[in-house]
């Protein structure tokens, strides 16, 4: 073994040790392959499934301890200092309240702007995951890459939806997992995507062409390739509704990564 190799090996024999990890620790982030999914509405080219390259996602969503500590780091996101042009006034309405932040602070964050949303997942060197990416991955069901032929599945998906947002949410580690061991993808808090707006149009079709085409599609280009997909159909309206300053008690988020950004990298 040579000096490169033997410095790379002790090091992370310390960290396992530091940590207290062992073989069966979980990794926070999981390795997603290349694959396709069924996306609600089909392009005009008439392609059913989107293609989706490799890529890492975060096993859990990010919590409230998670992103004051960020907001602690990187002040401009602090509620007392965000700008409105950032976030709306219910930006982390919950952090407003010290006494009870212990109860939630491994909850999962809400009340969080796409904007601040995605600076936390750029500070962390990874970002927002994108729409086809979540999707592909929320296809999943607990023991299948693709649950949509499972009848069942998409009813319990269905069900979850049609629920009013919980009063209490459950800590992002008791969450349950799909088959990528994935956790709280359904059921816990609508999560935010990079191009959440790669569904909308102005409605007039002038204004239509200056639209940025890798974030806008055309609705009367696209149909529906599953109408019997109704929780898509709920996270399509959601998506098409938001807006970047947006803040809700119901409305999340998790990372992502570039499989080249994840690497690992050994100093000469």
């Amino acid at each position: 073994m040579n000096n490169r190799h033997a410095l790379v090996y002790f090091c992370s024999a310390c960290l396992l040790l530091l940590s207290g990890a062992s073989a069966l620790a979980q990794p926070e982030m999981l390795l997603i392959p290349g694959g396709s999914y069924q996306p609600l509405f089909k392009s005009s080219d008439s392609k059913t499934r989107a293609d989706v390259d490799a890529f890492e996602i975060d096993r859990y969503l990010v919590s409230n301890e998670q992103f004051k500590r960020f907001t602690l780091r990187q002040s401009r996101w602090h509620p007392d200092h965000i700008k409105t042009v950032f976030a709306d006034a219910n930006y982390l309405g919950q952090f407003r309240s010290a006494e009870s932040f212990a109860s939630i602070a491994q909850q999962p964050v809400t009340n969080v702007s796409w904007f601040a949303a995605r600076a936390y997942c750029k500070a962390e060197g990874k970002r927002l995951p994108g729409l086809d990416e979540w999707e592909y991955v929320a296809a999943a069901s607990a023991t299948s890459a693709d649950g949509g032929d499972d009848v069942e599945y998409r009813r319990l998906i269905l069900d979850w939806y049609a629920r009013p947002a919980r009063a209490e949410l459950p800590d992002v580690r008791n969450t349950p997992a799909n088959y990528w061991q994935v956790q709280g993808l359904h059921g816990v808090v609508w999560e935010l995507v990079d191009d959440f707006n790669s569904a909308l149009v102005s409605g007039e079709s002038r204004g239509d062409t200056a639209l940025e085409k890798q974030l806008f599609c055309g609705a009367g280009a696209a149909s529906s390739a599953d109408p019997g997909d109704y929780a898509a159909f709920m996270r399509y309206a959601m998506r098409s509704s938001y807006e970047a300053s947006y803040t809700l008690e119901s409305m999340g988020f998790r990372c992502a990564r570039d499989i080249e950004q994840s690497e690992e990298t050994v100093i000469e």
